[in-house]
């Protein structure tokens, strides 16, 4: 690859301060299982995987290997009105990996896609069965679904909000977040304190109506955040009041899916079984774009129920189902299998949780938290810059050959489940040496 770059003005890059970056530019131009490599051919520890994608790690042979088998037998294929049949059979794998009575699959492009389709099937849904006045959506504080206008209506970000805030769609309201330095500081796993978080919902419902009430939307853990890990008995306690009064729950595991906590999905991990799951990045290991919502039989059944042959769902995309991303998911999904890579994640867990805990007293970190292979280093903002001791230390773990994934002043760690114990020491003693210099 020619690493000589002309301009980066054109360009336009997402979430990233542009002028800052141009000026330092970070890059990366080849990977090969748990590292990047930058234009000189230095080597940076990937502690993120990618961006909570790379589950199996970078390039691995299988996964290449498929999608240039399926390029080379067919770039494209519609799926209105005609099918590929990988693309049934990625849908019968997925649907042996689900909880129970989720056994079906509408694929997308990536995670916001993911969301908006859950949010309009939940809508749908309601008016099929004659609840047209179930309308109102609920999301939480401080959460992430993604940049669809549904995604950020439901989102709880601020400033994925502001600048669009007079369009967001209608008919929606925000739990509280779950994130509680003063009770839970230093948790390993699950909080002991803030169920009771969870009770707000049925006052939600309340003030709208239950009638009212289509749907709520969580991450089970919320990722993009930084990795704000729910209270013991939390998710449990909304599925209740979600059953009480006939609301759908939908999980967003677009982060949380395939491994990353040790099962298939959080949902397994909690035993909390939604209505809707979305996913997307390690559903193919972020080799292809693609998403996925999985949908409980019930729902699907309820569209089926109709007479006649008519289109029960007005709602699609050009790529859904496009053959590369197919070809890229079953092999992701075969290689995680065959290496027992999320057995591996739930065996590396308890190493990740004491490393990433030995930094509780470091300079400036005021809170420690995980769960799976998730977890978060939460350094004190300093005073009137919130996010400069972040920016600071994105730049100079990238210098030191790490890569770590900074939300404000929180340090967020996701790494690929292929992750071994030497990588986890190389990450925790270069950060805790930065940290000490900061």
């Amino acid at each position: 690859m020619n690493a000589q770059i002309k301009s980066m003005e054109s360009f336009w890059m997402p979430f990233t301060g542009n002028r800052a970056f141009k000026k330092k530019p970070r890059l990366v131009e080849r990977a090969s299982g748990m590292f990047y490599y930058t234009p000189g051919g230095r080597e940076i520890l990937d502690m993120v995987a990618g961006l909570w994608c790379c589950n199996a790690g970078h390039g691995h042979p299988k996964v290449v290997e498929a999608i240039q088998a399926q390029a080379a037998e067919m770039d494209y294929a519609p799926h209105f009105n005609f099918g590929h049949p990988a693309a049934f059979e990625a849908a019968e794998m997925l649907a042996s990996l689900t909880p129970n009575d989720i056994n079906y699959s509408f694929f997308t492009n990536s995670g916001s896609e993911a969301v908006d389709t859950a949010l309009k099937i939940a809508l749908a849904y309601q008016k099929e069965r004659g609840q047209s006045s179930r309308t109102r959506l609920i999301g939480r504080e401080r959460s992430y679904h993604g940049v669809g206008f549904g995604g950020i209506s439901v989102g709880g970000i601020p400033y994925n909000r502001m600048q669009f805030s007079n369009s967001l769609i209608p008919g929606v309201d925000h739990l509280p977040h779950t994130h509680q330095l003063d009770r839970n500081a230093f948790s390993r796993g699950l909080p002991e304190h803030g169920i009771e978080l969870a009770d707000e919902l049925e006052n939600i419902v309340n003030l709208h109506h239950p009638s009212n009430v289509a749907a709520v939307i969580v991450e089970p853990i919320a990722g993009s955040a930084g990795v704000l890990i729910p209270p013991r008995g939390y998710l449990k306690r909304l599925r209740e009041i979600c059953d009480k009064h006939d609301i759908l729950l939908i999980f967003d595991e677009v982060i949380t899916g395939f491994g990353r906590l040790g099962h298939n999905f959080a949902a397994q991990a909690f035993d909390v079984t939604p209505d809707l799951i979305t996913s997307a990045k390690g559903l193919t290991g972020g080799a292809v774009p693609m998403g996925a919502v999985f949908v409980h039989d019930r729902i699907y059944d309820e569209f089926m129920s109709k007479p006649g042959g008519a289109i029960e769902l007005f709602h699609g995309y050009t790529y859904s189902a496009h053959p590369l991303a197919i070809a890229a998911c079953r092999a992701t999904q075969e290689v995680y299998s065959s290496e027992g890579l999320f057995q591996r994640a739930a065996e590396m867990a308890p190493l990740f949780e004491d490393a990433l805990h030995s930094l509780k007293g470091e300079p400036h970190v005021i809170d420690v938290r995980n769960y799976g292979l998730m977890g978060a280093v939460e350094m004190e903002s300093i005073e009137g810059q919130p996010g400069a001791r972040g920016m600071e230390m994105l730049q100079r773990t990238f210098d030191a050959g790490l890569m770590v994934r900074l939300t404000g002043d929180i340090m967020a760690f996701s790494p690929p489940l292929i992750i071994e114990e030497t990588h986890i020491q190389q990450a925790i003693d270069t950060i805790r040496k930065i940290l000490r210099a900061l």
